[in-house]
């Protein structure tokens, strides 16, 4: 009987993360990068936190199909950065919008 490999989605996935996660933080070393978060403001909230406290976030996160591509990463506080974990951008909106209302 001839053994094959078989892959699991979970593994697939799995491998399809680590490799966008090494793009991201080959990213993180570009001068694109660098421009990005040279005014030091997050994206989701827009204070100013200063350029070293900005972290590197995926609009789509991986976990839910997105890419480290130019047009899918963003700096953001780690605050903002922490709340929003795999959220899509329309959850997140909701999100937001819900504090702000509770102010």
């Amino acid at each position: 009987m001839k053994h094959e490999a078989y892959f699991t989605l979970d593994a697939i996935d799995e491998t399809l993360i680590k490799a966008e996660r090494n793009k991201a933080r080959t990213l993180r070393k570009s001068r694109w990068w660098q421009q990005k978060t040279a005014s030091g403001t997050c994206w989701y909230c827009g204070r100013q936190v200063g350029y070293h406290n900005l972290t590197m976030d995926h609009v789509i996160p991986l976990t839910r199909g997105g890419r480290s591509t130019k047009d899918n990463l963003v700096p953001c506080c780690k605050e903002c950065n922490n709340k929003k974990k795999s959220l899509l951008p329309v959850e997140w909106e909701e999100y937001m919008a819900d504090l702000h209302r509770r102010k």
